[in-house]
């Protein structure tokens, strides 16, 4: 299992607007090959800031099947207007749950 993360900057003002898209742009990843979870949470004390986090059973399956898919295509045309900057997506293998 791959964890991929990224903090996303959501331009201030269109954090409701970006929820709303979000939505509908769940259903894109979701239905990828090698999709297993999503969990978007909004910041606190940063509440344009969205906290991104999509596991995977394998890295390739986001970096090659989602990336490279008609369906990630319809992902950003979603979201990626949203974001100042550009986020920074990392991928991260789990060590300790619990």
């Amino acid at each position: 299992m791959i964890v991929e993360s990224a903090l996303l900057p959501v331009i201030p003002g269109r954090e409701e607007e970006f929820e709303e898209a979000l939505a509908t742009a769940k259903d894109f990843i979701s239905a990828s090959p090698g999709f297993l979870s999503l969990q978007v949470s909004r910041g606190v004390e940063s509440p344009s800031t969205y906290l991104l986090v999509v596991t995977w059973e394998t890295l390739e399956a986001h970096t090659e099947g989602f990336r490279g898919s008609e369906l990630f295509e319809q992902w950003r045309a979603a979201l990626h207007h949203f974001y100042e900057p550009k986020p920074v997506v990392e991928h991260y293998r789990p060590v300790v749950t619990a």
